[in-house]
């Protein structure tokens, strides 16, 4: 009988360790597939949020085959003397060294360029009443990052207190947010690894259980990023955040769980598999509906147009269902492997957190709770979905400081219009010729334009070469399209001679104004000089768009997101008072958040949009854990209020827990040096605790019908 016992024991005990071995076996295995399968590399594209099949890139496609065209990287150079033989020196050597950089097209400053009386260069070269000039770098369209890391190097090497050199230019901006990206996803990932481990440890003080949470969190976030490559969803501008979030989706499922798992033990005095096996029961139905919306809340961001959006929102719909299928999966081998905590000689001490809430006082709390949301809500009038380029770079950061330089100077985000004239008049007529100077003084006037160049101007420059005044506009359009000149006339006029392009260069700095209503102010030039614009198109327009498509994807996106709970709620709580009741709770959320980064000035731009729906989906987990609590514990025939007092009773731990660990997660994006991604963190944060206080405060007085008949002594 002894040998039998003993040998159960060792195999009891070897199965202890046997099966995490071999979980934590299966998360180095997926883990290891994506540090040498999987590129980590975020991938950012020159169009600014867009991919390339996008409807909004048609009119920009359209542009650039009308209009070929390098891109430009922007070198603003200061000294203390630009007219002194030493600056003048240095900048040559610059210019040559920046020319002969593999792929470079062409390079232009004044020491290569003759501005004395040039309309053209001295616009585009000189920047009147400061003591700088600019150097134009002419590049083909390729993956910024083969030549801005060479670019970075020539500067380097010039750069000198008295030669101050700052770079901007659209693909120089997009490197720059791809390393910042890349930073933060090797930051991030590190971080939660670590954070993550010492609270669990500090929490729990069991082995298995920081274990069993490390191994399920990073198996998910493997598998996570493992389905989505398969997928081809890149890392990007959101998805670079993915294993963070689906660390923190993970981590939820697992508080829950060892909880209701820890109080089976404590109430049993048993441990044992049987445990396991009721804790799973007991947290999976409400885990399930957890994951369904937060599924949905992920899933309402494909509604979205710009790519960024529809690519979390797959890439978070990936990591909701794998988070619970490891959580259920993976995890409760390590509680079957551990001895649970040590029984207490009696329960613990009865402790609930609404204890100093008088029920008597509940419509103060919902009035307050209320007045809240509704100043919150006063600030939705101050939100800004059309955040200006600069605020994606921290202030007082030598890029940001740079970037703003060059914008007050002429100008940082392109836009592109087609003219033509009505009359049918072609660009080589004097007709035409004196409309384009009417339509260029006319933008030069305006506060939000910078540089413009035109075909006037170009003519006008093209007037200045030996024999130039002695030709009419159709030969100097010929010389200007001839390879001599490398066919510059062609970025600016049709073959047909019918359409010119206006390239404007469009300051980001102090603008108080939609992008949307300044394209039609420049629009509205154009009409004013009698001409037409066929086309407008370039990335300060797409940023435009995409204001517009952030504010369109909050409506639909939340108003649909909303409307799902509906049904959800009433399947958890199979009641309409406390379905209205969880809903109305719910609406607060996305108010609270949106609403008070509009009196803070908080811009929601494209990667902090999504933190409202992320925080509705996740923040509706605490309700939905607590309502299928409290009706588990309702016994037949009697009142909500009690089943209410204990269901909070049982789970205010867990939730501050899970809502102290999303918080701890998200928080994590405080470490990021790219300003969106803190937003994001600092909304989700803001949209998790007011969640918490929903379910444990305002939800239970919301739902229950009797607040003011019951006995006051009765206390929640």
């Amino acid at each position: 009988m002894n040998s039998t016992t003993d040998s159960t024991n060792k195999d009891g005990r070897l199965r202890r360790w046997l099966e995490p071995l071999i979980c934590m076996g299966l998360g180095a295995a997926a883990v290891l597939v994506v540090l040498v399968w999987i590129d980590l590399s975020p991938r950012v594209e020159s169009d600014f949020f867009f991919s390339r099949d996008d409807p909004q890139l048609r009119a920009l496609r359209d542009m650039e085959q009308r209009f070929p065209s390098p891109e430009q990287i922007l070198l603003r150079v200061a000294g203390p003397d630009i007219g002194a033989e030493g600056y003048l020196t240095s900048l040559s050597n610059l210019s040559a060294d920046l020319a002969a950089i593999p792929g470079v097209v062409s390079v232009n400053s004044v020491a290569t360029e003759n501005v004395t009386n040039s309309p053209l260069w001295q616009r585009l070269l000189l920047n009147p009443g400061d003591p700088t000039t600019n150097i134009i770098i002419q590049i083909p369209d390729p993956d910024p990052a083969t030549l801005v890391p060479y670019i970075e190097s020539v500067v380097d090497r010039y750069a000198a207190p008295d030669f101050a050199l700052e770079v901007s230019g659209v693909p120089f901006i997009v490197e720059l947010i791809r390393r910042h990206l890349f930073r933060d996803l090797m930051v991030f990932s590190l971080s939660a690894f670590v954070i993550f481990g010492l609270l669990v440890g500090a929490v729990y003080r069991n082995l298995y259980i920081v274990l069993g949470t490390l191994t399920s969190c990073l198996t998910a976030c493997a598998v996570t990023l493992s389905v989505a490559h398969l997928l081809d969803i890149a890392i990007g501008l959101l998805t670079a955040n993915i294993a963070v979030i689906v660390f923190v989706l993970t981590l939820s499922h697992i508080v829950f769980l060892t909880s209701n798992w820890r109080q089976r033990v404590e109430e049993s005095r048993v441990r044992g598999v049987a445990r396991v096996r009721e804790a799973v029961q007991l947290t999976f139905g409400a885990s399930f509906w957890c994951m369904l919306t937060t599924l949905l809340g992920f899933l309402s961001l494909l509604v979205a147009t710009a790519r960024p959006l529809r690519e979390l929102g797959m890439a978070g719909a990936i990591g909701t269902v794998t988070a619970i299928a490891v959580a259920y999966g993976i995890y409760p081998a390590f509680l079957r492997g551990s001895v649970g905590p040590e029984p207490q000689s009696s329960l613990p001490v009865r402790l609930d957190i609404g204890a100093r809430l008088p029920r008597r006082n509940a419509t103060r709390w919902l009035g307050a709770i209320g007045a809240v949301a509704l100043l919150a809500a006063l600030g939705l009038r101050h939100l800004s979905t059309d955040p200006s380029l600069l605020s994606y770079f921290a202030p007082g950061t030598e890029l940001r400081d740079g970037l703003e330089a060059i914008d007050q100077d002429g100008g940082s985000s392109p836009l592109n219009m087609a003219v033509e004239d009505p009359e049918g008049h072609g660009i080589d007529s004097d007709e035409m010729n004196a409309k384009m100077w009417t339509l260029q003084r006319r933008l030069e006037s305006d506060p939000s334009v910078g540089v413009t160049i035109s075909p006037a101007l170009l003519l006008a420059e093209a007037r200045l070469a030996p024999f130039g005044g002695l030709m009419n506009w159709s030969q100097l359009l010929d010389i200007l399209e001839s390879p001599v000149l490398d066919r510059v006339g062609l970025s600016f006029v049709t073959p047909d001679r019918q359409q010119g392009r206006f390239f404007l260069r469009m300051r980001e700095s102090g603008r108080t104004e939609p992008r949307f209503d300044i394209v039609t102010r420049v629009t509205e030039h154009v009409s004013a000089s009698g001409l037409e614009a066929d086309l407008v198109a370039g990335h300060y327009e797409l940023q435009g768009q995409l204001g517009r498509l952030i504010a369109a994807s909050l409506r639909i996106g939340l108003g649909g997101l909303l409307l799902l709970f509906v049904g959800i709620a009433f399947i958890v709580s199979r009641s309409p008072g406390r379905t209205l009741a969880m809903v109305v709770c719910l609406c607060c959320i996305p108010l609270i958040v949106l609403g008070t980064a509009g009196h803070v000035g908080m811009p929601i731009d494209i990667i902090t949009s999504p933190a409202a729906n992320v925080a509705l989906a996740m923040g509706v987990d605490s309700m939905i854990h607590l309502v299928i609590r409290m009706r588990r514990l309702r016994p037949p025939g009697t009142g909500d209020w009690e089943a209410w007092l204990a269901a909070r009773e049982q789970l205010w731990k867990p939730i501050l827990g899970a809502t102290l660990i999303i918080c701890a997660g998200f928080g994590i994006f405080s470490l990021s040096s790219f300003p969106p991604t803190q937003r994001f963190g600092y909304a989700v944060i803001l949209g998790t605790l007011t969640a918490a206080t929903m379910a444990l405060v305002a939800l239970p007085f919301a739902a229950t019908t009797r607040l003011r008949v019951k006995n006051s002594q009765t206390g929640i």
